[in-house]
């Protein structure tokens, strides 16, 4: 049974210089939680040569199949900065680029195995942070957070970002 929870002093505090956090803050906060966790996980699981910088790079839905540009795009990147990174993520073997067999002039991004560990990896930590935060707020709870952040995702100012950012495309299937 979960315990009746409050916020913590951070966020109930009003005398801070700027005020009590705004909902960009609420949301912030609990996501570099979250990303600590992964890369905690992530090298646990020994991917000890990832580090914060590579995570927009893997972040959900995952860049398999995808178009550096794309994720130059959605990530707010200059695809310069994202073809550093993918640049790194290959020397390291987790990705390779190839050329995209629908567009001569582009390429496309596939994981190797090592890369489909690191997948694996973040969503095993991620389902693990879920169930923590289970048992602290309640299925109920969570269920209803899942949802209201799920409501969130369609409104018009998520939406207007992802249509300039194609957020919310589903990635060309992937062959190997």
């Amino acid at each position: 049974m979960a315990a009746t929870m409050t916020s913590s002093p951070l966020t109930e505090s009003a005398d801070a210089p700027v005020g009590p956090p705004l909902i960009g803050a609420l949301l912030r906060m609990p996501l570099d939680a979250v990303l600590a966790r992964m890369l905690d996980g992530l090298h646990a699981d020994g991917f000890t040569d990832l580090n914060a910088a590579h995570l927009p790079v893997l972040r959900w839905p995952g860049p398999d199949g995808r178009r550096p540009s794309d994720l130059a795009r959605e990530t707010r990147m200059s695809r310069q900065a994202m073809n550093y990174l993918l640049g790194e993520l290959e020397r390291l073997g987790y990705l390779v680029r190839a050329d995209d067999p629908d567009d001569r002039r582009s390429r496309r991004i596939r994981l190797t195995e090592r890369g489909d560990g690191v997948v694996r990896s973040i969503r095993g930590t991620v389902r693990a942070i879920e169930r923590e935060w289970e048992e602290e707020l309640g299925p109920a709870r969570l269920a209803r957070l899942r949802a209201l952040l799920q409501e969130l995702n369609g409104t018009r100012a998520v939406q207007e970002l992802g249509g300039r950012q194609d957020a919310g495309a589903t990635p060309p299937p992937v062959t190997r």
